[in-house]
């Protein structure tokens, strides 16, 4: 930052490129504030534990840089100028914001009643994921969650943006920037309406559905490539009637008629459908659970994420 004068020799200040405004006066404005506070540049020295020259020095470097009179000195005593008074009040709310800040993310490390936030798949939201937060609080009953329910691409990538802490996912992602997981295994059924041919059936090769219209997660969603990887191993492509965002939509779908769909078990039957196991290929998806490699752990993140492992092969009892 430089400082050059106008025609009436009152010195105004102009921005050097890369350096900012916050830049140049973060480290100034705890000590304004305290001067303007005591009005007295002592006594805020005191306070500050700093030595008075430096402190004064510092502010007439401050109204320098501003190029506007902050204080009207009365010998040892200061006086805020309607200037300084404007300026104080900005001051003290972003001094006030970042006091906010620091206490916001002590609270969400600490390690009794920190704060995770943990990202999931839909079709884990209604028994899984409740039932995993239940048996975690029963040893730490005070952590808080921030819950978010995606498909696994849009977690993984909220993650990278500093979103999330962790998320349980499938297919079990891998990437290198990501460390993850595998902790189960979910059959997947091939879901037909409960009048359909094949509905009587209890037992069902992919392959004999190859001529029927499939309802399917849309492109990008983990369960949809999991569907077309099937159907390429069953030797066929199949056909795509509907793609939807969620997977108790499609079962609607499938009990309206309007095509079948290869779906993890519901959290409560649906009516109007049958749910068949499929034999050949074997038809699972991996569900694992994901977080950014290299990015240290707070308490309350660490110790959920031993839990989950330890939950390798009982994720979905």
């Amino acid at each position: 930052m430089s400082r050059i004068s106008n025609e009436n020799d009152i010195p105004v200040t102009v921005e050097v490129e890369g350096e900012s405004w916050a830049t140049a006066l973060t480290p100034r404005l705890v000590q304004f504030a305290a001067v303007a506070r005591h009005e007295h540049v002592t006594r805020a020295a005191q306070e500050l534990q700093m030595p008075q020259s430096t402190l004064s020095r510092a502010m007439a470097r401050l109204e320098e840089d501003l190029g506007v009179a902050l204080f009207a000195r009365r010998g040892r005593t200061v006086a805020l100028t309607p200037a300084g008074g404007t300026f104080l009040r900005s001051v003290e709310r972003a001094l006030a914001e970042v006091d906010r800040a620091a206490e916001t993310v002590r609270a969400d490390a600490d390690p009794a009643a920190g704060l995770i936030a943990f990202g999931f798949l839909h079709t884990l939201g209604p028994e899984t994921v409740p039932g995993l937060i239940r048996g975690f609080r029963v040893d730490h009953p005070r952590v808080r969650f921030q819950l978010v329910q995606n498909y696994g691409q849009a977690m993984i990538e909220r993650m990278r943006e500093g979103g999330l802490d962790l998320c349980l996912t499938s297919p079990v992602p891998d990437a290198p920037d990501l460390v993850a997981r595998r902790l189960d295994e979910q059959r997947l059924r091939l879901v037909v309406p409960d009048d359909h041919r094949l509905a009587g059936r209890r037992r069902v090769r992919l392959a004999e559905a190859s001529a029927e219209l499939f309802v399917t997660l849309e492109p990008g969603y983990g369960l949809r490539r999991i569907t077309d990887a099937l159907c390429a191993e069953a030797g066929f492509t199949p056909k795509i009637a509907f793609e939807g965002e969620e997977a108790e939509t499609l079962r609607g779908l499938v009990a309206a008629g309007l095509g079948v769909a290869l779906l993890p078990p519901p959290a409560v039957p649906r009516p109007g459908v049958a749910e068949l196991t499929v034999t050949a290929p074997r038809a699972v998806r991996e569900i694992g659970v994901a977080w950014l490699d290299g990015h240290p752990d707070t308490p309350p993140v660490a110790a959920f994420k031993r839990f989950l492992l330890n939950r390798r092969g009982q994720l979905l009892d």
